[in-house]
């Protein structure tokens, strides 16, 4: 079986980390999503897969180059404009062909596991089955309105109750749907979707099921919701302490994965979950509490305490600070005594809207430098590029190449 999986586009919702890459390639338990997502396939046994790419493809195509080291085949497909997921379906057209037999389409940005594919597997039948899941709180994604499994409408982010069954974005077609695809207005906002597709099928009367599933689906709707994602995929990982060197005096508890030439230092104090990457250096004195990543080629100063928290490639944290709740992306530099505060039931700012967020600390974007002393209020966004002496206190967004002095 075939999977086309969609990872064209930018993921405006996630910045500022989606300014310097696609949504997909947004790390969770140092993985890529888009990872999480081909490994979910593979331990299916579905190996032939096409990616659909479109943003920052080049990030995506030299990460994951044929798919060889993840055991599975990739070849790529570009959609250029992002303009549906209708129309990103469409461009694997020719490498799907007209052979009777039915594909998988994937989102590339969503957290799976392998029971999820196999929940549609098991399940599918007609002329298309969709994968639900339900959620008490349905606000901002399309829904299913059903009878038994048939479904007979899609409603797109309705605005009061209509159903509790959340559409996955997780399908299984066949070949028939590109003919359907071709037929698809357009929708007002210039994009055209698959769900409208679908309602084509299910208004001719063709039968369009649904397969419910209750493992993990998680969207990371907006940048902080990595830090709802981690934790899950961390519960996943088994003990390893066999690839780092812990020094004696260093207190290491629970599920812990150290990578390949790091060091944690002797008095750190790490809990699980937590995954530490390859080539760090942690320590001395360094705490480490749950729900952590901390990438490749990180440095952690003496007497830094880090908790829930995503810390990306090439990152240099100083000593004595505290760092909570938040996600620090790559080639980021933080002096002494740095400090992000966190409180919960923020409203934040995103391309002038306001988004909930239960509890953050802040969202620091690539390419950062911040001096010595510095404090972060809770829910601030530090953009990309950005210069901050030391002994500031930020208080407002930051936004890309700001120089704080």
């Amino acid at each position: 079986m075939k999977a086309v999986v969609l990872a064209a586009g930018e993921g405006r919702r996630c910045r500022p980390l989606t300014l310097t890459r696609s949504k997909v390639m947004l790390p969770v338990a140092n993985k890529p999503i888009l990872e999480h997502v081909i490994n979910a396939l593979s331990k299916n046994e579905v190996q032939d897969i096409i990616l659909v790419v479109g943003y920052e493809k080049e990030r995506v195509m030299d990460y994951f180059g044929d798919g060889g080291d993840l055991g599975v085949k990739i070849r790529y497909v570009e959609q250029k404009a992002q303009i549906g997921t209708a129309h990103a379906i469409l461009k694997a057209r020719a490498m799907i062909g007209q052979e009777d037999e039915a594909f998988l389409v994937v989102n590339g940005d969503n957290i799976i596991e392998p029971d999820t594919i196999r929940d549609l597997l098991r399940s599918a039948g007609g002329d298309a089955t969709v994968l639900a899941c339900k959620k008490e709180n349905a606000t901002g994604y399309g829904v299913l309105v059903v009878e038994g499994q048939r479904i007979k409408k899609i409603v797109e982010k309705p605005q009061h109750v209509v159903s509790h069954l959340i559409n996955t974005g997780i399908y299984l077609f066949r070949p028939q749907i590109f003919e359907l695809i071709e037929r698809t207005p357009l929708t007002p906002t210039g994009e055209y979707a698959i769900t409208d597709t679908l309602q084509i099928m299910i208004d001719e009367g063709m039968k369009v099921i649904m397969a419910n599933t209750f493992s993990d689906w998680l969207d990371a709707l907006y940048s902080w919701d990595l830090l709802k994602a981690n934790p899950i995929v961390l519960g996943e990982f088994e003990q390893d302490l066999k690839k780092g060197t812990v020094e004696e005096g260093a207190v290491v508890k629970g599920s812990v994965s150290i990578g390949y030439n790091t060091t944690i230092r002797s008095g750190c104090y790490i809990v699980g979950p937590v995954v530490i990457g390859d080539n760090c250096d942690i320590g001395p004195n360094a705490v480490i509490l749950p729900s952590t990543s901390i990438g490749n080629n990180v440095s952690i100063a003496s007497f830094t305490q880090i908790q829930n928290s995503i810390v990306m490639n090439d990152v240099r944290l100083g000593t004595h600070s505290l760092i909570s709740n938040s996600v620090i992306g790559s080639n980021v530099t933080v002096g002494s005594h740095f400090v992000t505060e966190d409180k919960e039931k923020l409203m934040i700012e995103i391309e002038g809207s306001l988004h909930p967020a239960d509890k953050l600390g802040t969202i620091i974007g690539d390419d950062t430098d911040i001096g010595s002393n510095v404090l972060v209020r809770a829910g601030i966004m530090i953009y990309p590029n950005c210069r901050v002496n030391s002994g500031k206190l930020i208080t407002e967004a930051l936004a890309q190449n700001s120089i704080v002095i």
